[in-house]
């Protein structure tokens, strides 16, 4: 207990440590188990945010599951629908691992294979300071993992979701025991966007 209270008030101070920008992209997310708001980055991973925007618009990630939890470290998703079945992507983005951004707690990041530019849909979000993934070089090695968002309110769900019972299902490891599924994720209309529709029903 007190070891996931400690773990929550890292995150909440990690989070406060990362000024908002008003103009960002939010987009919510629903699970299962609660949700989460999250703040992209489109000035330092223009090309990763616009990426994980499209499969947001499309629908892709509706009813994938969180497969692979690991307490103190991550939560990752964004590929797999229930019974692990893999979903088709599209092709790969850059990485962009080099804009400066670090795996600190609460960051989103895409996930990858070894090959530094195969990310495609999957991301994950970080429940410890992994900088250990950061960008280092323009190597195999180096090249690290691409951040482009944050988590602005549903900390306390990752951990949650961190925290949940694991097992093995077929080759995969870390696999929550009861599925933990992102039942919806959506955009939120930023504050320009609510202030035009606002003047546009008074009109």
């Amino acid at each position: 207990m007190i070891a996931k209270t400690l773990r929550a008030l890292v995150a909440a101070c990690a989070l406060l440590a990362l000024p908002a920008v008003a103009a960002n992209p939010m987009v919510k997310m629903t699970t299962n188990l609660g949700e989460l708001e999250i703040e992209l980055f489109p000035d330092k991973a223009p090309l990763t945010v616009d990426n994980f925007l499209k499969y947001v618009d499309a629908g892709f990630y509706n009813g994938t599951l969180f497969h692979r939890v690991i307490p103190g470290f991550m939560i990752q998703g964004g590929g797999f629908t229930a019974g692990m079945q893999q979903k088709p992507t599209r092709p790969p983005v850059q990485n962009e691992a080099d804009n400066g951004l670090k795996n600190t707690v609460g960051t989103l990041a895409m996930a990858r294979t070894m090959d530094p530019n195969s990310a495609s849909a999957q991301f994950f979000i970080n429940v410890a300071n992994n900088g250990f993934l950061d960008h280092t070089q323009k190597s195999l090695n180096g090249w690290g993992y691409a951040v482009f968002g944050r988590v602005t309110r549903g900390m306390d769900v990752a951990m949650k979701i961190a925290d949940a019972p694991r097992g093995t299902v077929g080759p995969f490891g870390d696999v929550p025991k009861q599925d933990v599924v992102i039942t919806k994720m959506e955009r939120l209309a930023g504050p320009a966007k609510a202030e035009a529709a606002e003047a546009g029903k008074k009109k």
